[in-house]
């Protein structure tokens, strides 16, 4: 297995357990808190699909899918390229409001779809390629592109817990 396909099986798990964790939910139940000032599944789906698309746009100097794209009117937001849920408050979280399920689904395949062009064609030498001078030691490639999956598998493992603490 080489790079391209290891970082590809890596990212594939993701669209699965968010479809599973989001399938069949009307716009309330992505609404849903089990407590106060606790994050909803739509708010937990946004977020991981926004890290991802936030990041993977700037490894490849793109814009982001969020503000070239109509995406935020079926979230209830606006398309800023800086929100990413990084910071929300419980206001913030739950001024997140997508539509139905094909909301969240159909903007995590237009990302994933992106990230997947992109990891096909990583090799190993392109990991150590400095991607973000803003930390200290600097961020690679491959430390990024760890951090994306990190980001995006802890979420989807969240969304399926507060699916299962749905009311029945």
């Amino acid at each position: 297995m080489n790079t391209a396909e290891l970082l590809l099986e890596l990212y594939g798990r993701v669209p699965p357990l968010v479809h599973d964790a989001v399938e069949g939910l009307d716009a309330d139940q992505l609404h849903w808190q089990p407590a106060p000032q606790t994050n909803t599944i739509g708010w937990l789906v946004w977020h991981l699909t926004r890290v991802e698309d936030h990041h993977i746009a700037e490894i490849i100097d793109a814009p982001q899918l969020w503000a070239s794209s109509d995406w935020a009117a079926s979230f209830g937001l606006e398309p800023d390229p800086t929100n990413t849920g990084y910071g929300h408050t419980p206001d913030d979280v739950l001024a997140v409001r997508p539509t139905g399920a094909e909301a969240v689904i159909g903007y995590l395949e237009a990302v994933d779809e992106r990230a997947r062009s992109v990891l096909g064609a990583i090799d190993d030498g392109a990991l150590d390629r400095i991607v973000d001078r803003r930390w200290d030691p600097p961020v690679t490639l491959g430390v990024r592109l760890v951090s994306i999956a990190d980001d995006c598998l802890q979420h989807a493992g969240q969304a399926a817990y507060v699916r299962g603490l749905l009311p029945t």
